[in-house]
């Protein structure tokens, strides 16, 4: 992600820009306006498809360009779904449809992700302790159970530096950073909406808060103990080896470990407050804005989670985020490009709605057997390589919609479906650096501090070698 200074990314303003170039000056009736899927052919997928692969090479093929333009090259992407929309199927119909995902859906997910962000920043685990193979294994579970209280985010930004600190004076430590990515930045998140982006835009869709900590725990214990036992067997013999080599001396020597910014932990504690009681809370009042319904307890949520984001402002040491090296390039850069997402996928819903009448229909073969029962394997592994390549929250959001897309009906009668897709959506990020946004925060602060980390396929030789065969035995443990 990029690293510029001087981004403010309050969702709100982006969020009107948007609304200033969509929105006609009259408002027009609250009727809805769906789009029809099953007359609308792949071609609509297009921009989605294109705007997925930028995101996926810009950084890696163009990376001076994507630095400065990601920002345009997404709108350019939505650009070519909002005019073609408005031109085939009228401008309400257009406006509704962008509107909805927009303000249902994108506003309260960029709301969580900032306020994450934000208050973890402010959130400093000074010292530093000797990174032997047990005190390393130690960091990765805290950093995995952390994972899903504050996100794969904020935990990822908490426990990267310290973590780094503590392997600094080991010759090979590469590897250690990357399990950090299999292990805090993607499979701890499963547990709840806030671990991961998928799980939240599930939460929005309408999926309990708690329904994947219920769903998912057996899954996510069995590819988390792997994969660690993995890392310390690795681990054990990489320090044994480097017991025999020329000693470096540690550039951060073992100080007391101290827990700083200590008043964002009451803020943190609030956030979950205020997604539980959004939850609990329905008042059953709602407003229309441009013929798009909105809930009070969502508004109240995220009025109150942006609040507390902005109150760790002025509470935090600057000198802790300082040290964290706090800047708004990664959350700026997100804001916008997943602003692209949300847009570009809305035609892809439609498709995907009309199920086997529409241009997707080869898709939902694919995931349902000749009975016409889900194929629950099949959700699991297609999720999830598409969500190793590209996001894994818009990922997510096709196979929900693929599924049928009723919260309910998913979280009882297709609850192994739903526990696939999800396991999938989040697990399988973690096979590439593309796969979820802080697998970039994390190789790049890895980088910039000295480690000789693999290149893209380097990694990718990693993930195969460990995640590859820990799916293949937990999607046929679980979804087979």
């Amino acid at each position: 992600m990029g690293n510029r200074r001087g981004h403010l990314p309050i969702a709100i303003g982006a969020i009107g820009a948007i609304l200033v170039v969509l929105c006609p000056a009259p408002a027009f009736a609250a009727e809805e306006h769906g789009l029809p899927g099953a007359a609308m052919s792949l071609w609509w997928a297009l921009p989605f498809a294109g705007l997925l692969l930028s995101i996926a090479t810009g950084p890696l093929l163009f990376h001076h360009v994507w630095e400065h333009h990601h920002g345009k090259i997404a709108a350019l992407w939505a650009a070519l779904v909002i005019v073609p929309l408005a031109a085939a199927f009228g401008a309400p119909a257009a406006t509704e449809a962008v509107l909805h995902a927009l303000l249902t859906e994108y506003m309260s997910f960029i709301v969580l992700l900032f306020a994450l962000y934000t208050i973890s920043g402010g959130i400093l685990l000074a010292g530093n302790i000797h990174g032997t193979p047990l005190v390393n294994a130690g960091l990765l579970i805290i950093g995995a159970l952390l994972a899903s209280v504050i996100g794969t985010t904020g935990a990822s930004m908490i426990l990267i530096r310290p973590v780094l600190r503590a392997n600094d004076n080991r010759p090979f430590n590469a590897h250690v950073v990357i399990f950090f990515i299999f292990l805090v930045s993607n499979i701890g998140g499963s547990l709840t909406p806030l671990g991961d982006p998928p799980l939240f835009v599930g939460f929005l869709r309408g999926v309990d808060f708690f329904w994947t900590t219920t769903n998912l725990y057996r899954e996510t214990l069995f590819v988390g103990v792997v994969v660690l036992a993995a890392f310390l067997a690795i681990d054990l013999i990489i320090h044994r080896r480097e017991a025999g080599a020329p000693k470096i001396k540690d550039p951060t020597p073992d100080t007391k470990v101290r827990l700083r910014g200590l008043a964002n932990l009451p803020l943190l504690a609030g956030v979950i407050g205020a997604i539980l009681v959004s939850a609990a809370w329905k008042p059953g009042v709602s407003f229309s804005v441009f013929g798009v319904g909105l809930e009070l307890q969502n508004l109240v949520r995220d009025a109150v989670i942006l609040a507390l984001a902005l109150l760790s402002l002025p509470l935090s040491h600057k000198s802790c985020r300082q040290a964290n090296g706090f800047n708004w390039g990664p959350i700026a850069e997100v804001a916008k490009l997943f602003a692209g997402i949300f847009i570009c996928i809305v035609p892809v819903v439609a498709i995907l709605r009309a199920g086997h009448d529409g241009a997707l229909a080869p898709l939902v073969a694919l995931v349902t057997s000749a009975q016409g029962t889900s194929n629950d394997l099949a959700y699991f592994w297609l999720t999830g390589a598409l969500s190793s390549f590209l996001d894994n929250a818009p990922t997510y959001l096709v196979f929900f919609e693929l599924a049928g897309g009723d919260p309910q009906h998913l979280m009882t009668d297709l609850a192994s479906t739903l526990a696939a897709i999800s396991a999938g959506a989040v697990f399988m990020g973690a096979n590439t650096y593309i796969g979820n946004a802080p697998n970039f925060m994390v190789y790049a602060i890895a980088r910039h501090r000295g480690v000789k980390m693999p290149g893209f396929f380097g990694y990718m030789l990693w993930s195969g070698l460990v995640l590859v065969p820990t799916f293949l035995i937990a999607g046929f443990l679980f979804f087979g």
